[in-house]
């Protein structure tokens, strides 16, 4: 049942640092490898580099948040919101849904 997990490529799961600049300071990001390349895809989705995407989603974070507790955290969230078919301009662009009670 689980071969497909415990499978996988350890280079997936692999730490990375990168330095981004984010609000005018240079930090250091670690995720998985995997985490890495799905931010890769989503930033070159938009048109952007990922360091600049980085940038921009921690800016609408706090914009609309006012903090972000874990970021490292967000952006791995952000990376599964993004393969359950979440995709940044279509949802900002559709009605709000309701959620059923």
């Amino acid at each position: 049942m689980c071969r497909v997990f415990a499978g996988q490529d350890p280079e997936g799961y692999r730490q990375i640092n990168r330095s981004i600049r984010i609000d005018g300071h240079s930090t250091s990001i670690q995720l998985e490898a995997t985490f890495w390349a799905l931010l890769d895809e989503i930033a070159d989705s938009q048109g952007l580099t990922t360091p600049k995407f980085i940038s921009k989603l921690y800016d609408e974070a706090i914009e609309i948040n006012g903090q972000i507790p874990n970021f490292a955290s967000m952006l791995r969230t952000t990376c599964a919101l993004y393969l359950r078919g979440h995709r940044p301009g279509i949802e900002e662009h559709a009605a709000p849904k309701r959620q059923a009670a």
